[in-house]
C-alpha cells in the first residue's frame, strides 16, 4: 500500500528537500503544499495518511491550518505533525495539547525524515 503524505510548508527550498527525503521511501507518495490555505483543499480532496505542517507561516500559520483541517469532516480524523524549530518542552506539550501527533524539529536530517514519519505513522512518536 502506498502511503500519501501532504508536506505543507512556506519556503519552497525545504518543501523540496523534504519531498526528496521522504520519496527516498518507496511505500510513500509526496505532495506538497506552500501554505495552509492552499493544504486545506488538498487535504480534503487528497486525503493524506499523514500531513507534516509547518508551524510559522503568513496569512495562515500551522496551528490555525490544523485546526481548520479538525473542523472539516474530510480531513478531521488525518493525523498531523508539526514541523518547527520552536521545540522547547512547553512549545511541543503545546502542540500536542492542540492534538497532534508529535512535532519534528527544523532543520531536519534529511536522512532520517522518512524513517521518523514511518514511526508517527505505527502509532508510536518518533524520536
Amino acid at each position: 500500500m502506498t502511503i500519501r503524505i501532504l508536506y505543507v510548508d512556506d519556503e519552497a527550498d525545504i518543501r523540496d528537500i523534504a519531498a526528496m527525503s521522504l520519496e527516498l521511501d518507496p511505500g510513500f507518495e509526496v505532495r506538497t503544499a506552500s501554505s495552509g490555505v492552499e493544504a486545506l483543499p488538498a487535504a480534503a480532496e487528497w486525503k493524506p495518511h499523514l500531513i507534516l505542517l509547518d508551524v510559522m507561516m503568513p496569512v495562515m500559520d500551522g496551528p490555525t491550518t490544523f485546526a481548520r483541517l479538525r473542523e472539516q469532516p474530510e480531513t478531521m480524523d488525518i493525523p498531523v505533525v508539526f514541523i518547527t524549530a520552536r521545540t522547547q518542552a512547553h512549545e511541543v506539550e503545546g502542540f500536542k495539547a492542540l492534538g497532534a501527533k508529535g512535532v519534528i524539529a527544523k532543520p531536519f536530517d534529511p536522512m532520517s525524515l522518512a524513517p521518523t514519519v514511518r514511526g508517527y505513522l505505527a502509532g508510536g512518536e518518533a524520536a
